[in-house]
């Protein structure tokens, strides 16, 4: 090989290195991004008046209401959301949660082999629909300190219809308030 092939493929190799630096400084400027002013996205929400926020929330409906419509088996669909956590089978014991047989109408805190939190120790009283309905709907708003790490269930109509299943798991169900 004589020089000047040498030649040839040196001003070759170099000739790409030049148009590959080239075409790097090209899409710099073809493709350049400039820091925003204000990092972050701005959300715009329309402000209302403090009186015109309040009324807008609709009131929840009693529960009583609701019990009497609902319905046993879209209940247990809807407990499929506890099962994760909860038994549903009597003496079938504690998983993550306590065992929730026969809920409805136990004290709370009560479940046999179960290490409640000292919030719901201290909470006192018994699993009634308007506690348990209170309950579900949001654990940590409810009883503050609670262990249970579930968000809750805001539709008041699955509410009542886990609420109606639950009642129905017990030797001995208890009655459906009044509306």
């Amino acid at each position: 090989m004589d020089s000047f092939e040498l030649n040839k493929i040196a001003g070759a190799v170099l000739g790409v290195l030049t148009f590959t630096l080239g075409l790097n400084v090209f899409s710099d400027i073809l493709f350049s991004s400039h820091a925003p002013e204000k990092p972050g996205y701005e959300i715009a929400v329309q402000e209302a008046a403090s009186g015109e926020a309040q009324a807008a929330a609709p009131a929840d409906v009693p529960i009583a209401q609701l019990l009497g419509a609902a319905s046993v088996e879209k209940g247990a669909a809807v407990a499929k959301k506890c099962a994760a956590c909860h038994n549903f089978v009597e003496g079938a014991g504690a998983k993550v949660g306590p065992d929730l047989y026969g809920i409805v109408g136990r004290p709370i805190a009560s479940a046999e082999g179960f290490a409640y939190s000292a919030a719901l120790k201290a909470h006192g009283g018994n699993w009634t629909f308007d506690e348990l309905n209170a309950f579900i709907k949001n654990p940590k708003a409810d009883i503050p300190g609670t262990a249970m790490g579930f968000a809750g269930i805001a539709k008041e109509t699955e509410r009542a219809d886990l609420l109606v299943y639950l009642n129905s798991l017990s030797h001995s169900p208890q009655p459906l308030p009044a509306p």
